[in-house]
């Protein structure tokens, strides 16, 4: 596995990043961007479900943020890998980091899990799509406050 990491890190992209005085600083605002763009979408989704914004149409309202909040998580992977790949070796083994591709997975997985759950409709959510909801908001502030955390614990 160090092989493998050690080997990331000296891909000719990476170096690249690594010796850009401005792609790096670049790559971490548009990952900032990114995340900023996926947690306000999810937010705004989960309170809809939760019986915020009653006045919008929950499936209009819904499908843009689902769209919006795809394109987000796409764009905070591929700036989170090119972030990992400047230390890979390094990130690979924080306590912290882990932590926070767990929450992601555990994010995803509940999200799922929603839309197997969730009907279409303006219908309030039954009491297991509620507890998905706020289980979304807590698992997506928690990726948020694990990625603060990476960059201030060794």
């Amino acid at each position: 596995m160090d092989e493998l990491l050690a080997g990331i890190e000296q891909l000719a992209l990476v170096r690249a990043l690594k010796a850009s005085f401005v792609a790096y600083p670049i790559v971490n605002a548009l990952h900032i961007m990114s995340i900023g763009a996926l947690l306000t979408s999810v937010w705004l989704m989960d309170l809809r479900v939760l019986g915020a914004f009653r006045s919008l149409p929950y499936a209009a309202f819904t499908a843009l943020l689902r769209r919006t909040a795809f394109a987000a998580f796409a764009g905070a992977l591929v700036t989170g890998s090119l972030l990992f790949s400047v230390r890979a070796s390094e990130y690979a083994a924080m306590p912290i980091f882990l932590t926070k591709m767990t929450l992601i997975l555990l994010a995803g997985a509940n999200f799922l899990v929603f839309m197997r759950r969730a009907k279409g409709g303006d219908e309030p959510a039954d009491g297991t799509v509620t507890i998905l909801a706020v289980l979304s908001l807590m698992l997506w502030t928690s990726v948020l406050f694990a990625g603060r955390f990476i960059g201030f614990l060794n």
